[in-house]
């Protein structure tokens, strides 16, 4: 019933012209578009262009500017073709250093104080965007009368290189940068900068548990496929995948990789070097992750993660056959074994924990995979979280979807989630409950 009365008011609503809307903030003038019920604002900049002197720094704050029409998508992070888009698809989209920036979705720009949802895209800190039509906001702002915001940050080795003595885990500082610019702005597009859930998938995920093992500025978090079995990589072996990168580029010190071209990064992420060093690792995670810095982030790790759980409340889980996803995996038993390892069990016991220590705690399982060899592989609840199936023609993942199943599940899984953001239970017992999604 509740999705037949989001697409009875959207039919409503189309008849409705498209208009400019403009707000004031600090920095400046910025106009978005409304499109039926909901304004949507592109490209704005939370912080400033982390270009020259900047590259590899931690965010500096976005000074004022001239008005600024925020009705044209932002570029993405320069990045490398996904390996995973011969399973979820893949997109076209600008790409440029000057990246940090983000997209909102409200319903209106007004007073009614709006739960607001923050969204910290996956991609494995190698690839993706939170401005991607994957993960338009307007059908989830419009469904659950909340704002939603996408946020751009640094990948690969712009946002996550770590050279001892230099600043680490820029890539981190971007979205708590994004969360701080959301806060202080977030009234003037109708939400509430008093009640804001952070929302990731894989190392989006992974990415909120980390900002919650710091000062964090939100207490309620959603957590889709978050590689917690992972961790971050320690202080040693990040220093020496570095050094091997560095090399690839052919720069001697980090004040030399700030000049080189985007592209001569890039290519050495491919480098013969690199690929051995990292196969070396032995571990079967990405070339660029968090690290351990000893700064941000100090050995031992887990008393940190031990703190994390307890600052917020959190609906998190994983997809039944994640590693399907995934170059060279089958879907077999061992794979749903080494799924379950970094993704499933980490994922319940952190809930556990949390509930443990007085907060509200919710598990989820997507299992739903109409395509045989991929099942319910890594990615594949994305089209239903945000509604767009849409915008994922052509994803091998979902061949073989009967479009009434979709229908349901996109019903299900937002129904859940807006609950959530609005500070609710999504609908089933807590912890060690699981809610499975099919």
């Amino acid at each position: 019933m509740l999705l037949e009365t989001f697409y009875a008011k959207r039919l409503m609503n189309m008849s409705l012209a498209n208009k400019t809307v403009s707000v004031t903030l600090k920095q400046g003038q910025v106009t978005g578009q409304q499109t039926g019920a909901v304004t949507r604002f592109l490209g704005l900049r939370y912080a400033a262009a982390p270009v020259g002197a900047l590259r590899f720094a931690p965010p500096q704050p976005v000074g004022a500017a001239p008005p600024f029409d925020a009705t044209r998508p932002a570029p993405v992070c320069p990045q490398l073709p996904s390996r995973l888009r011969t399973v979820m698809g893949d997109f076209d989209a600008v790409q440029d250093e000057d990246c940090l920036r983000l997209s909102i979705w409200t319903p209106g720009c007004d007073q009614r104080k709006r739960p607001v949802v923050v969204w910290l895209h996956g991609g494995a800190w190698q690839s993706g965007g939170g401005s991607l039509p994957w993960y338009d906001g307007t059908r989830l702002a419009q469904r659950g009368d909340c704002v939603v915001v996408g946020v751009n940050y640094r990948l690969a080795a712009l946002g996550w290189l770590f050279v001892p003595g230099q600043t680490a885990n820029v890539g981190l500082l971007d979205e708590e940068a994004a969360v701080r610019w959301v806060i202080e702005n977030i009234q003037q597009f109708g939400g509430d900068p008093d009640n804001v859930t952070l929302m990731g998938q894989s190392a989006g995920g992974f990415n909120i548990a980390a900002m919650l093992a710091r000062a964090p500025l939100f207490k309620r978090a959603i957590l889709q496929s978050a590689s917690l079995g992972r961790g971050f990589r320690e202080t040693e072996q990040a220093a020496h995948l570095s050094r091997v990168f560095l090399q690839a580029t052919g720069a001697q010190t980090l004040e030399q990789a700030r000049v080189l071209p985007v592209a001569a990064l890039l290519a050495a992420q491919q480098a013969e070097s690199v690929m051995a060093a990292l196969k070396e690792e032995g571990a079967n995670r990405s070339l660029f992750c968090p690290v351990v810095d000893q700064e941000m982030f100090v050995s031992p790790i887990a008393p940190l993660m031990q703190q994390a759980v307890k600052r917020a409340d959190v609906l998190l889980g994983y997809t039944r056959d994640e590693m399907a996803a995934f170059p060279g995996t089958q879907r077999n038993l061992a794979s749903q074994q080494l799924g379950e390892k970094i993704f499933g069990l980490p994922s319940r016991q952190w809930a556990e924990d949390a509930r443990t220590a007085g907060r509200d705690a919710w598990i989820f399982e997507f299992a739903y995979g109409p395509n045989p060899e991929f099942g319910a592989c890594h990615c594949i609840d994305l089209p239903f979280v945000f509604g767009n199936l849409e915008h994922f023609t052509g994803a091998a993942m979902l061949e073989g979807m009967v479009p009434d199943h979709g229908r349901r599940l996109v019903d299900e899984i937002q129904t859940a989630w807006i609950e959530f953001i609005h500070g609710r239970s999504p609908g089933w017992a807590s912890s060690p409950v699981v809610r499975v999604f099919e």
